[in-house]
């Protein structure tokens, strides 16, 4: 299956706060907020969303096609991912800017903080999806994660023109865009990934109701944060997931694209809908009980055994002959 990753990629600022960001809000006071947070530690790690999608895509054999715009910076980059299984000949490399900027503070409840600066990601306008596909063939998806929101609504028209299956992954620019823009962005879509703070957004900007947004797209995937995840069809049963045990809860900073990585990979392997939404949360438990969205390791016997502890042996049984052989990847 031949899978395109359009979306950010950008350098993590991970900042912790000792404490809960709310006992520092005052009621009735929220319009005028101007707080500062003396913060423990800070790591800077690799991420952005369609790289941290990517990268957990390639660790899982699946090779995706990154598209993405990058800054000058990029070269070291580069070489992870392309280690990891991801093909990066077709990301757009800024000749002046950097590469993006995520700057966030999470707190003792997980709870975070973030700003965004988009650096080399505001030249993302400038991929097309027609030249790369004249080298590479037709896609069988598109993942349009968080972008350019130009380079996001170009992607989506495209492939509704070409008639090409994609998964639309507005999450972080939901803030950004217009009703109008989402409704184009989510339109048609085979595959539609929220949580249930960003479909709230969604039916307030759009004025369309939650039956009307399901009715838009053939797939509706809502993560729940640690209630899991439920997939929904037209005129099918829900599916809900919960999520595996984590050893620790160490940073939730990707949590979301690692959980998209996994849904989609089940879907190349042909699984079905709760294996895939099974396959998300594994993923995402790992990259929670990290520091940094890339930095979560794994040996093919540890997965499978971690997700049959999780989902039974059945569901395991059906995961395992997809897992691709790797030692400690």
């Amino acid at each position: 299956m031949k899978i395109a990753v359009a979306g950010s990629v950008g350098r993590d600022h991970l900042m912790t706060f000792p404490g809960k960001f709310t006992d520092s809000l005052v009621a009735g006071s929220l319009e005028k907020v101007s707080l500062s947070f003396l913060v423990d530690g800070l790591d800077v790690r690799r991420g952005g969303c369609a790289a941290n999608i990517a990268f957990s895509m390639g660790v899982l054999g699946l090779n995706p096609i990154l598209l993405s715009a990058v800054g000058k910076d990029w070269v070291d980059y580069e070489a992870w991912l392309t280690r990891h299984g991801v093909v990066t000949s077709h990301v757009w490399v800024s000749e002046t800017l950097h590469t993006a900027q995520f700057m966030v503070t999470t707190d003792t409840e997980l709870n975070q903080i973030a700003s965004f600066f988009p650096g080399a990601m505001s030249e993302a306008r400038n991929i097309e999806l027609a030249p790369v596909m004249e080298k590479t063939g037709v896609f069988d998806l598109v993942v349009i994660s968080p972008d350019d929101p130009e380079a996001m609504l170009r992607h989506t028209e495209t492939c509704r023109e070409r008639r090409i299956p994609f998964a639309a992954d507005p999450s972080q620019q939901m803030a950004r865009m217009s009703g109008e823009e989402i409704k184009k962005l989510i339109d048609g879509a085979t595959y539609l990934f929220m949580n249930e703070y960003e479909l709230a957004l969604a039916i307030q900007k759009t004025g369309w109701t939650d039956a009307e947004i399901l009715e838009r797209v053939e797939t509706r995937v809502i993560t729940l944060g640690s209630a899991g995840a439920k997939v929904e069809r037209r005129g099918n049963s829900e599916v809900r997931v919960g999520v595996p045990k984590e050893k620790a809860k160490v940073d939730p900073t990707g949590v979301g694209d690692s959980f998209r990585s996994g849904f989609i990979a089940g879907v190349a392997w042909g699984l079905n809908d709760e294996r895939c939404a099974q396959l998300g949360s594994m993923i995402a438990t790992y990259v929670i009980e990290t520091k940094g969205t890339q930095e979560y390791r794994f040996t093919r016997s540890e997965f499978v055994t971690r997700f049959s502890e999780s989902y039974g042996e059945k569901a395991a049984s059906e995961i395992e002959k997809h897992i691709p052989m790797m030692e400690n990847a």
